[in-house]
């Protein structure tokens, strides 16, 4: 229906035309074409001017109370169409049969009683994409407002009115009447629809809805709104064309090879910077390419918005919007992350970048974000974890003047910590919490770990606090992380050795040495050697755990000479790990092999540590060397007498021990060593827990050594345990009467004893006074028999039986 009054109108412009123009020929073809709508030429009122006014003026407020009823709004367009082709010449009612759902804009096509208009509606004027296109000019204030108003019934200017008067010719809008002719900045136009899409009083008013990709902005246009004065074509471009593609065209895009990436990927990144909208459609083709050419597709977004701008963080949580294309696109950011600070790879295009290792953990940070990549982060979690404490560490210690500089750039667009290692902790704790790991991220805060990250003394406590705490959901990964560390730290150069080292450690008991064997112990001797302590120690740690595999035996013993240096190192913590390895490697006898090159220097190597200030240590060192000389037994006693004559002295004072188990392991090496030199008479001593008569008993029989014996004895007159300085001046006493034939053996004694500070113990002060005057007299006459010094009597607090039961050897 229409239809029928758009051309019923046409029909009507032309006989009014006719009627003014000279010449009888058009107006003859119009009387012959109206001919076949009669019943509306014979409306009375054509020939009554004044009532024709009126009923103007009744059509116009007929329809501005229409438009206050539907309420017309404007609406802003965010894009200004594409520049339109002309397309053939199509009938009315081809344009009625074919009803085009597309949402592409068009060209309407001449037909019949129609002149072409830009996008206007053809047929019964429904749009074709449901939306208003045509109808929008841009006002003073810079909006598009419909000059269409939407109604639901059509209203013409050439049907009849509302109130049944029908007049024949426009009705003029906001005081301006559009005539027959009209006059479009200077140029003529007859009877065609204006071409910037303004609609004269012939166009229908249609009922329309804005278009589901373009957000309308409601600014509550009134009903006059409506009707005011149509902007001035001069002041709006013909088609307004953007520089850039479509994202429908960018999308269609195909990619037939890898070298296409970086040409597809930026055309997309520069679509999306050019669109403010903040409801932006993301565009799904980077999905695609990303699942076809993750590598590409990373490094392409990598190079071209290397700090993650507005368009490539839509793109990156795009890309993590797909579990499978995210499970590939992961391995890829991980290869940039782990190659500190700069990360050099040539593009497919043929260019030779250089990627920042922040870069990818800032893209990594925004991919966590998007829920739909849980699973793929779950498979790759492991090597994610390593790559971000190993960034940890090198961005606490090392920070290039290139990387702070592009990291302030990051951190003004993203509002981000001042330091990059604050922000790395930031993406642990979101990636632990994507994974749903909330009881290991409190636990490490709980003690503390996050804090100890950050600081370069404590970051390789922190690792592996952090790698035990993974142990409940992470073991079944921890045998391939093993191996993945073995490769990190087998690289040449510095690799973030400290934090793989760290997190290595805690998981060696997972790896399958048999297929590692030499480059296990490759680099573990190489960190052993190392300048720095806390490598020596985790080096150590890793030998400890792999020393309880039999098969790794061979090659720990190949490490003796380097774990012999380490006996002499003053830290006690890295003694007592030493001293374990060689009792684990030597409980097994078939290992003890390759230590026996090795084993008469340990032997000696282990007395000094008898006296360390750590008493695990004391107790560890007096084991293994009952262990060692049990296997240098099995070759034979002579060659070994001499070390187990050296060791008496030292485990005599340590029988003293105010440490029980220190004190019974030296009494059961003190019976050993007196029964592998097959001393009847010092053992019975021994049983019968009478200390200074074996002392007495040693220093009678061993003349050869007396004064071995007593340079042994000297440095106890300065132990910080009291019974070990009463115990060592009682051992003066007798070394006194046993060398007091020839006084010049007497003035290391008299000198050692002048030098003891005052004690706080009696006894010990008492008995210091009374030697150092027995001797000072010896020294000044000439030799006599000495009496028999009342240190050889039992002391009152000598070591006993109960002490000995109260303390079982293991």
């Amino acid at each position: 229906m229409a239809g029928g009054c758009f051309g019923l109108c046409r029909l009507l412009q032309r006989k009014r035309k006719n009627r003014r123009g000279p010449g009888a020929g058009p107006a003859q073809e119009v009387e012959e074409e109206v001919q076949h709508f009669q019943p509306l030429q014979q409306d009375p009122g054509r020939d009554r001017p004044e009532e024709q006014d009126r009923a103007r003026g009744r059509l116009r407020r007929a329809v501005q109370r229409l438009l206050k009823f539907v309420g017309v709004r404007r609406r802003t367009a965010t894009t200004a169409p594409p520049e339109l082709t002309a397309q053939p010449d199509t009938s009315a009612a081809e344009l009625e049969a074919e009803a085009d759902v597309s949402t592409a804009p068009r060209d309407c096509a001449d037909s019949g009683d129609m002149e072409p208009m830009d996008c206007a509606a053809s047929g019964d004027m429904a749009l074709t994409d449901g939306t208003a296109t045509s109808d929008m000019a841009p006002t003073d204030d810079g909006t598009e407002t419909t000059d269409m108003a939407a109604t639901n019934c059509a209203a013409n200017c050439d049907m009849a009115p509302l109130d049944g008067t029908d007049t024949s010719e426009t009705a003029p809008v906001n005081g301006r009447a559009t005539s027959d002719t009209a006059q479009i900045e200077g140029t003529e136009t007859s009877d065609m629809a204006p071409m910037d899409g303004t609609a004269t009083c012939d166009t229908v008013l249609a009922d329309t809805e804005t278009s589901s990709d373009r957000a309308p902005t409601d600014v509550g246009a009134k009903a006059d709104a409506a009707t005011e004065g149509i902007t001035n074509t001069d002041c709006m471009p013909m088609h307004s064309v953007t520089d850039a593609p479509s994202l429908d065209v960018l999308e269609q895009k195909t990619v037939s090879s890898a070298n296409e990436v970086p040409a597809s990927v930026s055309p997309i990144h520069q679509w999306l910077t050019c669109q403010e909208s903040a409801e932006v459609r993301p565009p799904v083709a980077i999905r695609r390419l990303a699942h076809v050419h993750p590598g590409h597709v990373v490094m392409t977004l990598l190079h071209c918005a290397p700090a993650c701008d507005r368009a490539a963080a839509i793109l990156w949580r795009t890309i993590a919007s797909s579990a499978t294309t995210a499970y590939k696109v992961l391995p890829m950011l991980l290869g940039v992350m782990e190659d500190w600070p700069l990360h050099s790879v040539s593009t497919s295009d043929g260019d030779h970048v250089d990627v920042f290792a922040l870069a990818a953990t800032l893209a990594l940070w925004l991919m966590v974000q998007e829920p739909q990549c849980q699973d793929a982060l779950l498979v790759h979690a492991p090597r994610l974890l390593v790559a971000l404490l190993c960034q940890v560490s090198m961005s606490t210690e090392q920070m290039p003047e290139e990387v702070s500089t592009f990291w302030r750039g990051c951190q003004e667009q993203h509002g981000l910590p001042t330091h990059p290692n604050s922000f790395v902790v930031q993406t642990i704790q979101a990636l632990l919490w994507r994974l749903q790991w909330d009881q290991e991220l409190v636990s490490v805060e709980r003690k503390r770990g996050w804090d100890a990250l950050l600081s370069a003394d404590t970051h390789h406590y922190a690792v592996g606090l952090l790698a035990r705490e993974m142990r409940r959901v992470l073991v079944p990964s921890y045998g391939p992380l093993a191996r993945h560390l073995l490769g990190l730290l087998s690289r040449e150069g510095p690799r973030w050795e400290l934090p793989a080292l760290a997190f290595l450690v805690e998981v060696l008991d997972y790896l399958d040495v048999s297929t590692c064997h030499d480059s296990v112990l490759q680099i573990l001797a190489r960190h052993l050697q190392s300048q720095c302590p806390e490598r020596r120690r985790l080096a150590l740690r890793g030998l400890l755990v792999l020393s309880v595999d039999p098969s790794m035996a061979k090659g720990i013993c190949s490490l003796s000479e380097h774990l012999l240096e380490l006996l002499c190192d003053g830290d006690g913590e890295l003694v007592t790990m030493t001293l374990s390895l060689f009792r684990n490697v030597l409980q097994d006898g078939e290992n003890s092999d390759g230590f026996s090159s090795t084993t008469s220097r340990l032997a000696e190597a282990l007395r000094p540590v008898f006296d360390n200030d750590n008493s695990h240590v004391q107790l560890l060192s007096i084991r293994l060397f009952r262990e060692v000389m049990d296997l240098l037994a099995e070759e034979g006693t002579e060659p070994w007498e001499m070390q187990v004559r050296q060791s008496l002295v030292p485990l005599f004072f340590r029988w003293h021990d105010e440490n029980q188990c220190v004190a019974q392991a030296a009494w059961e090496a003190l019976l050993w060593a007196t029964s592998f030199l097959q001393r009847k008479d010092l053992e019975q001593l021994l049983k019968t827990e009478q200390p200074f008569r074996f002392c007495d008993c040693l220093m009678e029989k061993d003349m050869s050594q007396r004064g071995e014996h007593l340079h042994q004895a000297l440095p106890y007159l300065q132990s910080p345990q009291e019974p070990l300085r009463e115990a060592a001046v009682r051992f003066m006493g007798v070394a006194g009467w046993h060398m007091r034939e020839q006084q010049q053996d007497l003035w290391p004694i008299l000198k050692a004893l002048t030098a003891m500070s005052d004690d706080d113990c009696p006894s010990v002060s008492n008995m210091r006074a009374a030697l150092m005057a027995t001797y000072s007299r010896a020294m000044r006459t000439p030799p006599a028999p000495l009496r028999r010094p009342m240190s050889l009597q039992q002391p009152r607090n000598s070591p006993g039986t109960t002490s000995q039961r109260s303390c079982s050897s293991s």
